[in-house]
């Protein structure tokens, strides 16, 4: 009976050094580590449910709850510098769809990515929520066939 098993070699795991004084402001730079897998596509996916910025307008405190989904190539986002960046635009005035699209144009730039996708729900103004949705693919990048498996039921161990 032959088993038909690929052996995966472990690699030692790659840290990025600490800075001798970490950042705790507002920046505009993104920071990149190597995609550690970047021989295969998967989602990476941040959820920032508090973000800030001012309604060019009025001024007032505009709020968004910002999913970004990226399928990395050869780069990914760095986490803290991703937090600072998003921070960075607390005390700007922008419209909901300019912040949102500049935002993916950034990550873009800095990253190059196979595929992102920026959705961000602000939160009502008015009496109107808005949702803006911003892509970007990298020119011939195409998905691979989504794998679909059956559905089971949950089970819970109790008699219905």
């Amino acid at each position: 009976m032959s088993r038909n098993t690929k052996t995966i070699k472990p690699e030692p795991a790659r840290q990025r050094a600490a800075p001798i004084n970490p950042p705790t402001a507002p920046s505009k730079d993104l920071h990149v580590f190597p995609n550690p897998a970047p021989e295969r596509d998967y989602t990476i996916q941040f959820q920032i449910p508090e973000f800030t910025c001012l309604c060019p307008l009025t001024g007032q405190p505009d709020y968004a709850h910002f999913v970004i989904d990226m399928v990395a190539d050869t780069l990914c986002v760095e986490l803290k510098s991703l937090k600072m960046y998003m921070w960075s635009f607390r005390d700007e005035g922008a419209f909901h769809e300019k912040v949102t699209n500049d935002i993916l144009t950034k990550i873009v730039a800095v990253t190059q990515p196979r595929y992102a996708r920026i959705t961000a729900r602000w939160y009502v103004r008015g009496g109107i929520y808005t949702n803006v949705v911003a892509e970007h693919r990298k020119k011939g990048w195409k998905p691979a066939t989504p794998v679909v498996l059956p559905e089971h039921p949950g089970e819970s161990g109790l008699r219905g």
